[in-house]
């Protein structure tokens, strides 16, 4: 892959950074790709060669290109790290993937050395970015270096996102309250940098597993004038690591000198991050977890009835906080909502749901309680023994694998 013409454009209030991504080994056509943002942001909105770079080498191995080449200089720092990630993805996730070579000048100096200190985030407005911008805000004083002072908001990777969308409006104003109310400014971002290659990766599995944490520290990178510290919340916490593509051994390996890049909260439970939203009252107010765009054009932000939707809900319930949180229509779970509503796939996923047993125990939840054993049964019988398990609790209340345990132990 190449990445060429390398160029900035402003046009009315939006001003983009742009680049032309050429394949080489993957029958694709040439594509620009962009990060844009408002002018307001212009003078901070740097054309950084390590954002692109960071944007296109994991989506390069990913689909067989065999080197990534820039003529403008880069940053030894962030080729290095991303060999390590390279390096680090193929031993999580194997396959035909080898490291694929970086061919560009090495930038000589560091970028903006005496700009001074200042930290942000990346902010969606969801449980992970609320929880890591209040603790953030818990821990240190506003005269502090590492004291978020702006969230960046990223649209443009679900399909159908745009800032062009009317109904993404929603989105855009409860993240702007919260913003607002915790005291930081709000920088929009939208690209098409993975909607340029989201058909190569139907499933979002390239996404969530290996891509994540590249791409959003490259738009970390295009704010290179601005922040000396840009963090991305957790997803996994320390108890239920998995290999995901924003990872505390990984997205630090995005950094350099003059911009780190932090992995957070990742000692903090899902439990224990929805408390600490939950003391917010502004952010129950405008919580938003889904990814369901057809909730927002109904004028909801969340659609109560997806995975996510219901394992904030019910942890909301566990806190005895759905009925503060305006953008959940139904105030309660039920049972039959969590059966057929949530699917784990990992121990990260079946620990948040353990984790709302004993509070919803002490609620007197027992019929929630019951859903969650039900849906963390069905996750240990996911192979051929676990269907027959389920098959026979189902339709023999569970006697005929009994009985058959009996007859073998009279022979």
């Amino acid at each position: 892959m190449k990445i060429e013409n390398i160029r900035k454009e402003t046009q009315g209030d939006k001003v983009k950074i742009i680049a032309e991504m050429i394949w080489e080994n993957c029958d694709r056509p040439n594509q620009d790709i962009y990060f844009e943002t408002t002018t307001e942001f212009a003078d901070d909105f740097y054309l950084n060669p390590n954002t692109f770079l960071l944007a296109c080498t994991l989506p390069a191995m990913r689909y067989g290109e065999q080197r990534i080449a820039l003529s403008e200089p880069i940053c030894s720092e962030v080729k290095d790290g991303l060999i390590n990630a390279m390096k680090c993805l193929i031993n999580w996730h194997g396959g035909d993937r080898q490291v694929i070579t970086i061919e560009a000048p090495v930038q000589t100096k560091v970028l903006f050395p005496d700009k001074p200190p200042k930290a942000g985030a990346l902010f969606s407005g969801g449980i992970d970015a609320l929880a890591m911008l209040r603790d953030n805000h818990l821990r240190f004083p506003q005269d502090h270096p590492r004291h978020i002072q702006d969230g960046i908001l990223v649209y443009g990777i679900l399909e159908g996102e745009s800032n062009t969308d009317p109904s993404f409006q929603n989105v855009i104003n409860a993240v702007s309250a919260m913003a607002k109310d915790a005291g930081i400014g709000l920088i929009q971002v939208s690209t098409n940098v993975y909607a340029s290659f989201r058909d190569l990766d139907p499933e979002f599995k390239f996404w969530r597993l290996e891509y994540i944490g590249s791409f959003l520290a490259a738009i970390a990178h295009t704010f290179a004038p601005r922040f000396t510290t840009v963090s991305i919340a957790s997803t996994y916490d320390y108890a239920n690591l998995d290999p995901w593509g924003s990872h505390p051994l990984i997205d630090p390996l995005y950094s350099n000198t003059g911009l780190q890049i932090r992995h957070e909260n990742a000692a903090l439970s899902r439990l224990e991050k929805t408390k600490l939203v939950g003391e917010w009252d502004v952010a129950l107010k405008h919580l938003r977890v889904c990814n369901e765009k057809s909730s927002y054009s109904q004028g909801n932000y969340n659609c109560g009835k997806c995975d996510k939707c219901v394992k904030t809900m019910t942890a909301l319930v566990a806190l005895d906080l759905l009925k503060n949180t305006a953008t959940f229509t139904e105030q309660d779970v039920s049972k039959e909502l969590l059966i057929s509503n949530c699917y784990l796939s990992d121990a990260y996923g079946e620990s948040t749901y353990l984790e709302l047993i004993e509070p919803l125990t002490k609620l007197g939840r027992q019929d929630l309680v019951d859903g969650i054993n039900f849906v963390i049964r069905r996750y240990h019988e996911k192979d051929l023994k676990g269907l027959i398990k389920r098959f026979d609790r189902t339709f023999f209340d569970g006697n005929l694998l009994s009985t058959g345990k009996n007859l073998l132990k009279q022979k």
